[in-house]
């Protein structure tokens, strides 16, 4: 009997380095008695980007409506290929300046990944790997019947918490 294998999908991504945001003060004491503590836990929450108004959107309803100050929010941007240089600048650089607003919004810190392949895998892929407390994705500017098509394909594969806003 022979074992048949199935088509691996190839999982191509790069991680984006942010700018560090907060200033780290080597050998420093501590000015607070509670600042001796470990950072508390937060929670992960995924926020699918891209160049669209209402992924802008949904990044800005999940800084008001669902990230708290502990949290870590995890950007992810699918594109076509990872190794087009311009479309890594133009991601980095959209990712960079949604950290800085997350960090002088909330003081939240923020992970970016830009993934290859179609937005709907890319989310459910990231998805699975982090197990985030939420999913946040914008409507793409798609018709009310349309709109549903990544998330719904999100929903479908991935166990656990999802939060769509309604844009």
């Amino acid at each position: 009997m022979e074992t048949v294998e199935e088509d691996v999908e190839e999982y191509s991504w790069r991680e984006v380095v942010l700018p560090h945001l907060v200033p780290v003060v080597p050998d420093a004491p501590p000015e607070l008695e509670r600042e001796t503590g470990e950072r508390r836990r937060g929670r992960d929450i995924l926020v699918a980007v891209d160049f669209g108004p209402n992924s802008k959107h949904a990044f800005d309803w999940a800084l008001a409506h669902f990230a708290r100050l502990a949290d870590t929010v995890h950007l992810v941007h699918g594109v076509s290929s990872v190794h087009n240089e311009i479309v890594y600048e133009k991601s980095r650089e959209l990712m960079e300046d949604l950290a800085v607003e997350a960090f002088k919004t909330l003081l939240v810190r923020t992970k970016a990944r830009i993934v290859e392949g179609d937005a709907g895998k890319v989310i459910c892929r990231e998805a699975e790997r982090l197990k985030p407390a939420a999913v946040i994705v914008g409507t793409r500017g798609r018709s009310l019947i349309q709109r549903y098509s990544t998330s719904k394909a999100c929903l479908n594969y991935i166990p656990g918490a999802f939060r769509l806003p309604s844009f």
